[in-house]
């Protein structure tokens, strides 16, 4: 059916509202995780070292409340409808988490930001989704995409855990984070589904029990990628290209969800696709630049504390040679 009425009255607010949420808690999360020792991908124990800070409590009660919204809204929009506004997740926690670092909004990030959300206002204005499906396929119809999904997310955890350098590790976290992300939103819309026959009704199918899995898994990962790299909008801008991008592909593939397929349609959606794709590249862009320029300062300071040190050492001896 058609995406109208009262499912775009509600589906669209509430994507909105859950991305906000979702924006908050990953900056207060990301916050959180830079201030506890680094721990390896899949280690529990980072758990353990981060539910006693606040800011962390506050990102666990803004992710609860986001997953909330999201499955508001995947139960009255279908999901070509409501991941690709997750995007705007991206504004909010870029925001965020310049406050929480004490610093103003950056214009090149931005700008990357309104590429984003103008991109996707595009896409969706294009694409027109319908079909609004909560059942999967069954059989062997599941197995290209489930393949490829899998294969991308040990590709990302092997990237990590190989990698010898920040970026590697933190590229593959995310996409890892980012694959899981978006099986969950698709598996949550059925779950969704099977309340609405029931409240023991989800019980009764595999796919509630993939889902308590998958979400933990990717929530994991997502803390290990915050710890992994100075600025949180790099790897916020891969997890959050990721997820709508596979929620897409499990609507298409898994739950007979439409959208527009002529020429000038694909070729629209194309565009709109470029343009988020060129919004994610300047904040991946600035955030390394801004990343190189505080390691530098941060390495000007510690060479004028040093030569400060060895210049007094309060009795007029530093620096000699007796």
């Amino acid at each position: 059916m058609s995406v109208t009425g009262v499912s775009l009255f509600v589906a669209v607010p509430a994507a909105v509202l859950g991305a906000a949420c979702m924006g908050i808690a990953s900056a207060a999360q990301a916050k959180a995780a830079k201030e506890v020792e680094p721990a390896n991908p899949l280690d529990l124990t980072l758990f353990r070292r981060l539910v006693g800070r606040p800011l962390w409590l506050i990102g666990i009660v803004a992710t609860v409340l986001g997953l909330v919204l999201q499955l508001v809204a995947l139960a009255f929009g279908p999901l070509l409808l409501v991941q690709p506004l997750l995007i705007t997740s991206l504004i909010f926690a870029g925001f965020v988490f310049a406050r929480l670092e004490r610093r103003g909004p950056d214009r090149v990030m931005s700008a990357g930001s309104a590429l984003c959300v103008a991109g996707l206002a595009v896409f969706l204005l294009i694409a027109r989704p319908s079909g609004n499906g909560d059942v999967l396929v069954t059989g062997t119809s599941l197995l290209p995409l489930g393949i490829a999904l899998a294969t991308v997310t040990i590709a990302g955890l092997a990237l990590a855990a190989l990698s010898h350098n920040g970026s590697g590790r933190v590229l593959g976290l995310a996409v890892a984070t980012g694959v899981l992300y978006g099986l969950t939103a698709g598996l949550m819309k059925v779950v969704a589904g099977q309340f609405r026959h029931g409240l023991d009704e989800p019980f009764k199918h595999w796919t509630l029990y993939i889902v308590c899995v998958v979400g933990p898994l990717g929530f994991l990962l997502s803390q290990n990628t915050f710890q992994q790299g100075r600025y949180l909008t790099p790897a916020l801008a891969v997890i959050t290209a990721l997820d709508p991008l596979v929620g897409v592909a499990i609507g298409l593939s898994w739950m007979g969800e439409t959208a527009n397929g002529t020429p000038w349609g694909l070729a629209g959606e194309a565009f709109a696709g470029a343009v988020i794709v060129v919004g994610i590249a300047m904040l991946s862009t600035r955030a390394a630049h801004l990343d190189v320029a505080a390691i530098e300062e941060e390495h000007e300071h510690a060479e004028a504390e040093h030569a400060g040190s060895d210049s007094d050492d309060g009795y007029g001896l530093a620096g000699s040679t007796c």
